[in-house]
Formats: structure tokens, C-alpha cells, sequence
């Protein structure tokens, strides 16, 4: 008998949509029957993939988002459960990074990193967080079916590499938000997780791959291979689903074999 995962009935918000892994991670949940809002500042970029995933037959949904803008997340998460219903699934995915050695990071650039990857990471599932506590507590209205949020973190997290030492370090602080989450709302039925992806291809970095430091980079890696987005989508969906109610605060590395 062939085994498939469900998520009809669901609603899942998906961060950082407009484009890469995030964008990969919405078609995947739509196609599992999730009703996904795509979220991120590039409004446009989330029209064209609302498109794309309705000519499939999917259902999604779009809200301008910027995880560094306080006020912003709470718009954007209001909007969504006003206007498609209480979020079940949290995909936690926006993310920047930059290149340069430690002494060369400025105040500027730290902020930067940190204030998307952290920061916001952590108010968008807090603001999720609030509202699936409330449900599972009875004081605010909605079926309440447990709820799953997945924070993207790196194998950056889990393996220090050159030049994108603070990158690391917030990816790391990502890592250490998931378990303290796991740890407080566990018992209330919202199972908080971490997916560590190693070297994807994108439309974002593609290029990169046939550049000579690009072909460095991949005689590094175990397998001399980079990953591709949908190698992914089993694991979004297995942790987004109702059949990974025994699985909380874990940190999975999809990367390969590249940390260990």
C-alpha cells in the first residue's frame, strides 16, 4: 500500500516565499493540500507564485512581510488567520548572509545578519506561537490540532566555514531558539523543529556553481554534489504533518553527510 501524507485542512505560513528554498517549500505544502500563505517584502515575486501554485489546483495566499519590522509581523499574521484561517504550520525560512572575514564585520553588517535571522526569526514564531497557545489553551477561537513550526536553520549551525563566521553564528543561535521552544510549548501540543539544509542550488546561487570557487566548493563536499531544493520535501512535509507528533526540538541536518 503506498503511504502519503495529508495536509488538507491545514494552513501553513511559509516566510522568505518570494523565491529559493522558501518558495520550493510552499509548492510542496500545497501540493501535500496545505493552504499555504506565502510571505516575504517582495509582494510581486509572491503574486507570480500564488499563480503558479493555483494553476496546479493548490491554495495560497499572499502577505507582505518584513521579519526586521515588528509591526509588520503582527499585520502580516493577523492578516493571514483573518483571512484564510488559524495557522497550523510555521516555516520559518527567511534568512541573508554575507561574505567577509570576522574583522571585517561591521556593526552594520552584524545587525544585519542578526536582525533577520534571529531576531526576526524568532518574533515571526513568537507571534505563531502566542496564537496556537491560545487555541490550545481555549481562550481564543479555532480548532486546535496541535501546531508545527520549522525553523530553517543551516549546516552552518552545525560546521563552521570560512568567511560567513557570523552567518554561523546566527544559524547557531537558531538552533538553540528551536530547542527552548521546543522545550516550553511541547506539552501544548506545538512541536517546534530544525531543518539544517546544506549546499542547495537555487536560482539565487546557480551560477556560482560553474565558477571556479564554485568548483572548489563542491570537491569539498562529501559526495561532490550540491543538493537540489525539492530534495527537501519530504522532510518539510513529514515535520509539518500530524505524523511527526513524536518528534519536538530536534535539529535535522539534510546536508549530504557535509557536518559530520
Amino acid at each position: 500500500m503506498a503511504y502519503s501524507i495529508d495536509l488538507s485542512g491545514r494552513v501553513a505560513f511559509v516566510t522568505g516565499a518570494s523565491s529559493g528554498l522558501g518558495a520550493q517549500f510552499a509548492k510542496t505544502l500545497a501540493r501535500a493540500g496545505a493552504a499555504v500563505v506565502l510571505a516575504s517584502r517582495r509582494l510581486e515575486k509572491l503574486k507570480e507564485l500564488r499563480a503558479r501554485i493555483e494553476g496546479e489546483g493548490g491554495d495560497a495566499h499572499a502577505v507582505e512581510l518584513d521579519v526586521t519590522d515588528i509591526g509588520s509581523i503582527k499585520a502580516a499574521v493577523a492578516r493571514a488567520e483573518t483571512e484564510v484561517g488559524p495557522i497550523d504550520i510555521l516555516v520559518n525560512n527567511s534568512g541573508v548572509s554575507t561574505t567577509q572575514r570576522l574583522q571585517d564585520v561591521t556593526p552594520d553588517d552584524y545587525d544585519y545578519i542578526f536582525d533577520t535571522n534571529v531576531k526576526g526569526s524568532f518574533f515571526v514564531a513568537q507571534e505563531v506561537g502566542k496564537r496556537m497557545l491560545a487555541r490550545a489553551r481555549g481562550s481564543a477561537p479555532g480548532t486546535y490540532i496541535g501546531g508545527r513550526i520549522i525553523n530553517i536553520a543551516s549546516v552552518a549551525a552545525l560546521k563552521v566555514l570560512p568567511q560567513i563566521g557570523t552567518y554561523c553564528m546566527s544559524k547557531a543561535a537558531v538552533v538553540q531558539m528551536t530547542k527552548a521552544m521546543a522545550l516550553e510549548w511541547g506539552r501544548f501540543g506545538i512541536n517546534v523543529n530544525a531543518l539544517c539544509p546544506g549546499y542547495i542550488t537555487t536560482e539565487l546561487n546557480e551560477e556560482h556553481w560553474s565558477t571556479e570557487g564554485g568548483a572548489k566548493l563542491v570537491n569539498m563536499l562529501p559526495r561532490k554534489r550540491v543538493g537540489k531544493p525539492e530534495d527537501l520535501d519530504g522532510l518539510i512535509v513529514l515535520l509539518a504533518s500530524g505524523q511527526s507528533h513524536f518528534v519536538n526540538g530536534a535539529v535535522i541536518a539534510a546536508d549530504d553527510g557535509f557536518a559530520l
